[in-house]
């Protein structure tokens, strides 16, 4: 399986981003506000860390579309310590305020997103690590940020959850990242989807076994969201996949 020639244009992106951020919304609908201090997915993370920083992504992502359109740089975030601190601060806030800030973020993502015009998505702007990217980009950026992050919530959303259209673009992606950081001695093995047209190598020579299953059970390991209890063994350790 080749994604180059599944990639969908931006805007096909933003409808698939929108129905995301439906499905999420409704999920943090159902939550009570004993539920937002409850832990998440993520290490010393509550679900409602997670809120926060969904909400204040979608605001750094406005500002690298603000970046592309003007051609003034503007930094996705002004600073590592003003993230963290949005993010500690928003917390603990109850339920109703943290889908209240997720709807308002959620739109002005959406409205400025929806009206680029053409040659913003070719603009080049740079990711919080510094890295240079073309803004056609940033629409992925948002969809894997909401798909990720809905199932860190430890909710009712699970990787099995994910739409076919998320996985079958995003398993190549994070195979092909976290091929490139793997330590140069471990023994080599190769991923295949049971449910998909897709095998991959993570190490360069001859894999002595392979790492079975389905998609979403498959990219939900590599990136640290499931122990893959479901995939076959051996499973070798693998970095934080970022």
């Amino acid at each position: 399986m080749t994604s180059d020639a599944q990639d969908p244009t931006p805007h096909e992106l933003l409808d698939e981003v929108a129905d995301a951020t439906a499905r999420l919304l409704e999920t943090v609908r159902d939550l009570s506000d004993s539920d937002v201090i409850e832990p998440s997915l993520l290490p010393a993370w509550s679900r409602g860390h997670v809120l926060a920083h969904l909400a204040r992504n979608a605001d750094s992502l406005v500002n690298l579309l603000i970046w592309a359109r003007t051609g003034v740089e503007t930094p996705q975030y002004a600073s590592s310590f003003v993230r963290e601190f949005d993010i500690d601060a928003g917390a603990p806030r109850p339920v109703a305020e943290q889908l209240r800030d997720n709807e308002a973020a959620a739109n002005r993502w959406s409205a400025l997103a929806s009206t680029a015009p053409r040659e913003t998505w070719t603009a080049t702007v740079r990711t919080r690590a510094g890295r240079a990217i073309p803004a056609a980009e940033v629409p992925w950026m948002r969809l894997l940020e909401v798909e990720i992050h809905h199932v860190d919530l430890a909710a009712s959303y699970t990787p099995g959850d994910w739409p076919a259209s998320f996985v079958t673009r995003a398993l190549p992606r994070v195979a092909a990242d976290l091929a490139k950081s793997l330590a140069p001695d471990t023994p080599p093995f190769d991923i295949r989807a049971t449910d998909l047209d897709f095998t991959a190598p993570l190490t360069p020579g001859t894999p002595t076994h392979t790492v079975t299953g389905p998609a979403p059970s498959l990219l939900a390991w590599l990136i640290g969201r499931s122990p893959g209890d479901d995939l076959t063994s051996p499973l070798p350790t693998l970095p934080a996949w970022r």
